[in-house]
């Protein structure tokens, strides 16, 4: 192998040193934080979580590859049992149940996510990459929960994402303003 090949190897590799390794432990607390702090409507089956909030600014502090494992982690954590998921449930019941599509959703969330703030820092392509991330969230969820709730597709696009758009917009915009600030103090600090 030539240096250059090292190197490229170096680059597509995650790196888990003991900073890194804090970042993940330390953003998939925030998940853990603000996951089960949730509202529930009504109309819908699905409550309003925070956890999408603590997912879209992932990306910004890990990148493609770390927030994931993030995600993943959490999503191990509510599944052995800790109170993470809304409403401080768990266990494999509430990751299988009806709003389990929408868990599932946030590792997809975390790999577009980065994906497209990897690559740009514009706001207009950061803003687009999140409308899409959201959009796969609100696809698992809603396929998901029509299958366990017995409800049609469109029932559950009722039920489960329509509610949820204006909320949705504003974590985007929250999300926007403050992440890439977020993520040039860090680059600058030397931390991603």
């Amino acid at each position: 192998m030539t240096d250059a090949s090292i190197t490229e190897k170096k680059k597509t590799t995650v790196k888990l040193d003991t900073r890194t390794i804090t970042l993940i432990g330390a953003m998939t607390a925030v998940i853990c934080i603000m996951g089960p702090l949730s509202f529930v409507l009504p109309v819908s089956p699905v409550p309003i979580s925070l956890g999408t909030l603590a997912i879209y600014f992932i990306p910004y502090v890990l990148g493609m590859k770390r927030g994931t494992i993030s995600c993943l982690v959490y999503l191990l954590l509510g599944l052995v049992g800790l109170p993470v998921f809304t409403g401080f449930s768990s266990g494999p019941a509430k990751l299988l149940g009806p709003t389990g599509g929408y868990l599932i959703g946030y590792i997809f969330m975390a790999l577009i996510g980065g994906f497209v703030i990897e690559r740009t820092n514009k706001i207009p392509m950061c803003f687009l990459g999140m409308i899409l991330e959201t959009a796969v969230l609100y696809l698992f969820g809603t396929v998901w929960l029509a299958y366990q709730a017995g409800m049609t597709f469109g029932e559950a696009l009722a039920a489960g994402v329509i509610p949820f758009i204006p909320g949705d917009i504003a974590k985007i915009v929250i999300a926007l303003i403050a992440g890439l600030q977020i993520r040039k103090r860090l680059k600058k600090a030397g931390l991603v």
